[in-house]
């Protein structure tokens, strides 16, 4: 007997957009979008992401597998110390800020409705200097990684318009391996060789996360038997 997706799902809190600007850092600045504006009304998404929303860097950001950016407000608490704020929407450059979904309870293929938009999710948020930036605290990218709290990627399956106070209900689920098991194999356990093959074997994880692990796995699996190096 088959049955379906588990019951999850979770709220958009708010809904951000944002276009490069200077962000200081170092001696210097560098263009960055990680600092956006809540959007009220309805925003359209689609493959290439948000509507209004532009990326500095395209080589790290946005792209079909990056179209909507989430963090989980669950974590507010667990980085208002670190910033010397509560976090306000939008803190983490996110497109969403989402309630009831979290790095542990959603699976890389997730599949969901979101407004009349159908998304599914492709790979964890890889927090990056730009955060650091954001917020004048050297540590945070490291930190977000170490403690599996750096938010996931969605992409768009079927466009259509989202906002805040929209429901974002799981309608179809793929694989057993959770987002944040995604990151335990990528910045924690990275030698577990079964956890890295269990992520690698899931198809709907993103190309450009799937040359990162497999590096990684080609590191801990060493030189084949027989073989030099």
């Amino acid at each position: 007997m088959t049955t379906g997706p588990p019951t999850l799902a979770g709220t958009v809190l708010s809904f951000q957009v944002g276009r490069p600007s200077p962000l200081p850092w170092l001696d210097g600045s560098v263009p960055s979008a990680i600092v956006k504006h809540t959007v009220t009304g309805p925003v359209a998404v689609g493959p290439d992401g948000c509507a209004g929303d532009e990326q500095a860097d395209l080589t790290v950001h946005g792209g079909p597998d990056k179209a909507i950016c989430c963090y989980p407000s669950e974590h507010a608490a667990r980085w208002a110390p670190v910033l010397g704020q509560e976090p306000p929407p939008g803190a983490f450059g996110e497109n969403m800020t989402l309630a009831g979904l979290t790095e542990e309870t959603v699976h890389i293929g997730d599949a969901f409705t979101l407004g009349d938009a159908l998304v599914q999710v492709s790979q964890p948020r890889g927090p990056c200097f730009k955060l650091a930036a954001r917020w004048g605290v050297k540590e945070l990218p490291a930190l977000m990684s170490r403690e599996m709290a750096s938010g996931f990627y969605l992409r768009v399956v079927r466009a259509g318009d989202v906002r805040a106070g929209d429901t974002m209900t799981l309608v179809g689920r793929t694989s057993a391996v959770s987002v944040r098991e995604v990151m335990r194999v990528t910045y924690v356990d990275r030698h577990d060789i079964d956890g890295l093959r269990a992520a690698l074997a899931v198809p709907e994880l993103a190309l450009q996360w799937r040359a990162g692990l497999l590096s990684l796995l080609s590191r801990a699996e060493g030189p084949s038997p027989g073989g030099q190096g």
